[in-house]
């Protein structure tokens, strides 16, 4: 898709309009080519009109590939390809046929692509020189090729998919089934069957009308899936699940309009059983660590809460000073399995996390002012998202210098800088702490700190794996943290 855009922009005139509609048709022509037993090759006009310029290029999965080269960004100056360009000056498909063989081709055929009344594209389809047809099951897929590079010229193909309630899209060798206009089975291949004895089928499904078989079969826990029996009767374009205790098929739906006439559809099945029952166990994990999330995150805020109301009784300044302490510790940690109970996966914003522990040393800053004016602390940068594994040491060294600011800085201003940065080929985390107070003591020691600063370190060289440095100067005080975005585990 990229090389489409990128030779469209470069060495064609066509609009992002145009480029979105060719890009529509390149997400389903792998189906396409499956079906046409051949490779194709897309081919726009240049911007001068000299010629074509091939975009795209995909080979199909059920016969030998006949073109073995890529051919994205070749030239085809006017009058080297014929077939190309009769179909792109008069939009008219340019087929070649054997009489004794009617759906196979015998030459390179072209489809062009129309966008309102330009012809904005053309499809060459390379057919297989190695398989001819040999039996009911590749006239289907040759027929219904055929079908789908009607409705190709006739701007009907891709069709939106207006419901669309399962991801993916089953393969062409996974099942295929063609209804006629009243939505009755005319053609169920072996695997479609296959797939369908699995829920439960016992009956034969030609000539059943295919929405009724599939509402029998489903037994899906809930209201009865309305996108179901639309995409099944085959006038609906979409895909959804056929379920039941025993298996789950996945179908899509393709209506087949020729001429302006709904003539039929053809369903594509695949049997997604185990595919889905991972899903569904995934799913399960996932809610059960949010669960665990957030049982730990109510523990730890019971726990700040009791050791809140422990300062209160506290006898003396120093044990409230100490337990305050604990709490805010806890509290940081808390935080952290906050962001995890809302975050699916095992990461988390960080900057939101910095953002409410700001909140909480903001709340202890009064009863450290004597008085004066808290200072005021803010966030500068970003980070975005971090491992769990990291936030939570980083979150709690961030809460112990805050606090430490707050308690023994006398600043006016603090502030958390933010950033990542590349060093060496290596991306780094660079956390700052700063302030405007008085700096550090005389004689500071980083090794021979109290137990606040020593937490920072001990969290930032051992559970991060980076340094931490602190400088103090007239103008305050900054501690910087760096250590590795990524780490081996």
């Amino acid at each position: 898709m990229a090389i489409l855009t990128k030779v469209v922009e470069e060495r064609t005139d066509l609009s992002r309009a145009d480029t979105d509609l060719l890009s529509q048709v390149v997400l389903d022509w792998m189906l396409l080519a499956d079906l046409a037993l051949s490779d194709l090759v897309m081919w726009v006009p240049t911007w001068n009109e000299a010629g074509l310029v091939a975009v795209a290029q995909v080979r199909p999965t059920t016969a030998p590939t006949s073109v073995p080269d890529d051919v994205p960004g070749t030239f085809s100056p006017r009058g080297r390809n014929p077939h190309l360009d009769q179909a792109a000056a008069f939009g008219r498909a340019v087929v070649f046929r054997d009489a004794q063989q009617p759906s196979v081709p015998t030459h390179v055929e072209a489809y062009p692509i129309r966008h309102g009344d330009r012809v904005i594209g053309v499809v060459a389809r390379h057919a297989s020189a190695a398989p001819r047809v040999a039996g009911q099951l590749e006239e289907i897929y040759l027929t219904s090729a055929d079908d789908l590079f009607a409705m190709l010229v006739d701007g009907r193909f891709p069709v939106p998919d207006i419901h669309t309630d399962a991801l993916g899209s089953p393969r062409v060798g996974d099942g295929i089934i063609r209804l006629d206009a009243a939505g009755r089975v005319t053609y169920a291949s072996p695997n479609s069957v296959s797939a369908l004895r699995r829920l439960g089928l016992a009956t034969d499904m030609v000539g059943s009308s295919f929405s009724e078989l599939a509402a029998r079969l489903s037994h899906r826990p809930g209201p009865v899936d309305d996108a179901l029996s639309a995409v099944a009767s085959g006038r609906v374009a979409g895909s959804a699940d056929i379920e039941n205790g025993s298996a789950i098929v996945l179908l899509r739906s393709i209506p087949v309009a020729l001429r302006g006439e709904h003539v039929g559809a053809i369903v594509f099945l695949q049997d997604v059983t185990d595919v889905r029952r991972r899903e569904r166990a995934l799913m399960s994990k996932d809610a059960t660590i949010r669960e665990i999330h957030h049982r730990v995150k109510n523990n730890l805020q019971t726990v700040a809460a009791m050791l809140r109301l422990q300062a209160r009784r506290a006898g003396t300044p120093e044990a409230r000073e100490a337990l305050a302490e604990a709490e805010l510790r806890v509290a940081a940690i808390a935080v952290v399995h906050e962001s995890l109970t809302a975050d699916v996966g095992e990461q988390v914003d960080f900057d939101a996390i910095v953002d409410r522990i700001i909140g909480l040393v903001g709340d202890l800053a009064p009863a450290y002012a004597g008085g004066a004016e808290p200072p005021h602390i803010s966030r500068v940068g970003t980070l975005g998202q971090l491992t769990a594994d990291q936030a939570t040491p980083l979150a709690m060294a961030v809460s112990e210098l805050l606090h430490n600011a707050v308690e023994h800085a006398g600043a006016s201003m603090i502030t958390v800088t933010l950033e990542r940065r590349v060093s060496y080929g290596h991306d780094v985390v660079d956390v700052v702490v700063g302030d405007d107070g008085q700096g550090l003591p005389s004689g500071f020691d980083a090794n021979d700190t109290g137990l606040g600063l020593s937490i920072v370190q001990s969290l930032v060289t051992g559970d991060l794996r980076g340094t931490c440095d602190f400088t103090g100067t007239a103008e305050g005080t900054q501690v910087t943290m760096e250590f590795p975005a990524s780490r081996a585990r």
